[in-house]
């Protein structure tokens, strides 16, 4: 298999006015028409972190839709970590 079919685990920090806007809920949507496992979860601070698994290339294009402009709220900045696949996620839920 080619390099770019490769797993890959994006962790996302999303900062802005990013909870109780359905954030949560519309990168559950994205990420699971990408066939991305993980979680969105809102943090004590405000933001909203976002971890998803899968193909590299579909973590990648996930990260750019939190980037975009298009989502619910608004987003100031996403501080983007990439890592290996660790543990297996069942599907993609909102904590």
């Amino acid at each position: 298999m080619m390099q770019e079919l490769a797993e890959a685990r994006l962790t996302a920090w999303v900062h802005g006015h990013v909870q109780g806007v359905g954030f949560r809920w519309w990168t559950r949507a994205r990420a699971l028409e990408l066939g991305l496992t993980g979680y969105a979860a809102n943090k004590p601070d405000g933001r909203v972190q976002v971890v998803a698994q899968g193909p590299r290339e579909a973590c990648e294009k996930l990260l750019e839709l939190l980037q975009s402009g298009k989502t619910p709220g608004r987003v100031d900045k996403v501080v983007a970590d990439w890592s290996e696949v660790r543990d297996s996620l069942e599907g993609f839920t909102e904590r």
